[in-house]
């Protein structure tokens, strides 16, 4: 799969990636982030870095496959959507539940999100969260844990707007910006459109 991923040019407005420490839950594929649902016709896609202390959340229309706290804080999250929503809402109708639910799940333990339905990029920080934005001129990345630079000018065109939201920096030449804990963040395109904190 990882060679896959190497040689296959994936573009898209919004890539949810996650590399599992694999704390709650055994090791197989339906424990794999993102996880992915079907709301208001459309797929949205999820990751969560962190552990929440034996959560169940609500079982009501979404149920994990899987035996992760994370799955079942998805699911338990558009079961609160869905509810609140039963017709599709803008992006930013959704703050309010949104956060709410991050909240209380941050008082359960490590809750840093990632949460996207393929047009925008809701994010919450917990413990922690960085983002970096690049616009053109595009220069290189160095990476940190591996030596290699990434030419964004090759992968890029003049007009691209490019934000990676990460729980570290990924690159050592760059200036990322951090998130405060309870902090929130919606992205389109690249741009942050809305942004808070939790009380």
């Amino acid at each position: 799969m990882a060679n896959l991923v190497q040689r296959y040019p994936i573009k898209s407005e919004v890539v949810i990636g996650h590399i599992r420490q694999a704390n709650v839950g055994k090791v197989c594929l339906s424990n794999t982030h993102p996880f992915v649902r079907e709301l208001w016709g459309r797929n949205w896609c999820f990751a969560h870095n962190g552990q929440l202390g034996d959560f169940q959340g609500q079982r009501t229309f979404y149920r994990p496959v899987g035996d992760t706290d994370s799955e079942a804080a998805f699911c338990d999250l558009l079961n609160r959507v869905r509810e609140a929503f039963p017709e599709p809402v803008e992006a930013e109708e959704l703050i309010p539940v949104l956060v709410q639910a991050c909240a209380e799940y941050r008082g359960k333990g490590v809750f840093n999100c990632l949460l996207s339905d393929g047009d925008w990029l809701f994010c919450f920080c917990s413990t922690k969260l960085v983002h970096i934005t690049r616009r053109a001129p595009f220069g290189p990345a160095r990476l940190k844990d591996v030596d290699m630079i990434v030419d964004f000018q090759a992968e890029t065109t003049p007009n691209d707007v490019v934000t990676v939201i990460a729980t570290e920096a990924l690159t050592e030449n760059e200036t990322w910006h951090r998130y405060e804990p309870g902090q929130w963040g919606l992205w389109r395109r690249g741009e942050c459109i809305a942004q808070g904190q939790a009380s």
